[in-house]
């Protein structure tokens, strides 16, 4: 896992080239011009989602994936995201391979996302989005996936 600010991109020049056009893209991107929804930058080896919703007082099933890496970033508003080692869950929930997509319950840390902060999450890395740090608040979010 990976929770920096946008300030400090040059740091991840030598990390995985998906990583690395994704966080680019977060860095260029307009989004305020953009519809929600999926935009493919190199088909689905390299993809994003803009999503507008309201946070959550808790999310107690965190979710990982395997097929890709997600690059979570907030253009608006802010939330926390908990995670935590995939290996310290406790028990799988639900399992949507087909949506490259199982839940859980586990031990969690929670971090702030908001401004230029950002979030890499591996596949290893189990993580609950969209809880709301004080009062649930509208949020918008550009979810970058980046094939393994």
């Amino acid at each position: 896992m990976i929770y920096d600010s946008l300030k400090h991109l040059d740091a991840y020049k030598g990390i995985h080239p998906g990583v690395l056009r994704g966080l680019e893209l977060l860095r260029d991107t307009d989004f305020s011009k953009l519809a929600d929804g999926r935009y493919e930058v190199d088909g689905d080896d390299l993809f994003y989602m803009l999503q507008s919703y309201t946070t959550n007082p808790a999310n107690d099933t965190p979710e990982a994936h395997r097929k890709y890496i997600d690059i979570q970033y907030l253009i608006s508003g802010q939330e926390k995201i908990a995670a935590g080692p995939l290996e310290e869950m406790t028990e799988e929930v639900e399992a949507r391979p087909e949506g490259d997509i199982w839940f859980y319950h586990g031990p969690l840390s929670e971090l702030l996302v908001s401004g230029d902060k950002f979030l890499v999450l591996w596949p290893g890395d189990a993580h609950a989005p969209g809880i709301a740090p004080d009062e649930p608040a509208p949020c918008r979010k550009c979810v970058v996936k980046v094939k393994v």
